[in-house]
């Protein structure tokens, strides 16, 4: 039976640091797949202000129980001061879908 999966939300400045961080992920095997979608507009509230600025969303499928070590990873490269990373749990999937997720991020 595969382990808890969790769909972890974070976005970067750019395609480019996306892609980047993308990388490491998998390559650490700390996430299965990687979404990286197109530009958005964020409005957001910053030390009293309100800003805007063009990000990048990403959407990385992994474990629960990887999150504490994904979340060090994309701090460790994020270069936000305080990013965005959001795990959300996936109640429901197609069982062989889990299955691939739990197989690709365990150590090759």
């Amino acid at each position: 039976m595969a382990s808890a999966a969790i769909l972890v939300l974070t976005s970067l400045p750019d395609a480019d640091a996306a892609r980047g961080l993308a990388r490491v992920l998998l390559e650490a095997r700390l996430a299965a797949c990687i979404h990286i979608g197109s530009g958005v507009e964020a409005l957001y509230h910053w030390r009293g202000r309100l800003e805007t600025s063009g990000e990048v969303p990403v959407a990385i499928k992994t474990r629960a129980e990887l999150f504490a070590a994904l979340s060090d990873a994309i701090r460790a490269r994020h270069p936000y001061e305080l990013p965005e990373i959001v795990a959300v749990p996936i109640i429901d999937a197609l069982p062989d879908y889990l299955d691939w997720i739990e197989r690709e991020t365990r150590p090759a």
